[in-house]
């Protein structure tokens, strides 16, 4: 199940990403061009929040099972200063709950607006701050720090 649920986790992650930046592209696509705020607008910001709530689940799933979480949290004074054991038994999660929550926020926030121009102004701020933290905490292939493969097979 573990290696099941951590394939779908790093499958969804490029879920996640595209439709966060498909939304902040079309949310300043529509501040900045003036457009009204129609149902498909409101569609790509509720598919967004929905896309990042379900791998949401899934990474808190997969934290309560991953064997790296499991010395973490059994060895925390040695696993602590492990770069790898910390980044995944706090740093990642941390910044992804904070992701996670700024997109919650931005797209309640967008969605209680009055007007077309604040909905798409709000989407794109909060959606914005969301990514870069997402950014900031997936383990890339490329990162010297902590890497990961980009896909991984089920």
């Amino acid at each position: 199940m573990y290696t099941t649920l951590l394939a779908l986790h790093s499958l969804i992650r490029w879920l996640v990403l595209v439709s966060l930046v498909f939304a902040i592209l079309w949310a300043y696509r529509g501040w900045l061009l003036r457009k009204r705020y129609l149902k498909f607008d409101d569609t790509v910001r509720h598919v967004t929040a929905t896309v990042a709530h379900v791998q949401l689940i899934l990474g808190i799933w997969l934290y309560f099972i991953s064997p790296i979480v499991t010395y973490f949290l059994h060895n925390f004074s040695i696993a602590v200063h492990e770069r790898v054991m910390r980044f995944f038994g706090m740093e990642h999660i941390t910044m992804m709950l904070i992701g996670i929550t700024l997109i919650t926020i931005g797209s309640v926030k967008a969605k209680r607006k009055s007007t077309d121009k604040d909905k798409f102004k709000t989407m794109a701020i909060w959606f914005t701050i969301a990514l870069l933290v997402i950014l900031s905490s997936v383990p890339w292939w490329f990162s010297p720090l902590i890497s990961r493969p980009g896909f991984r097979p089920f």
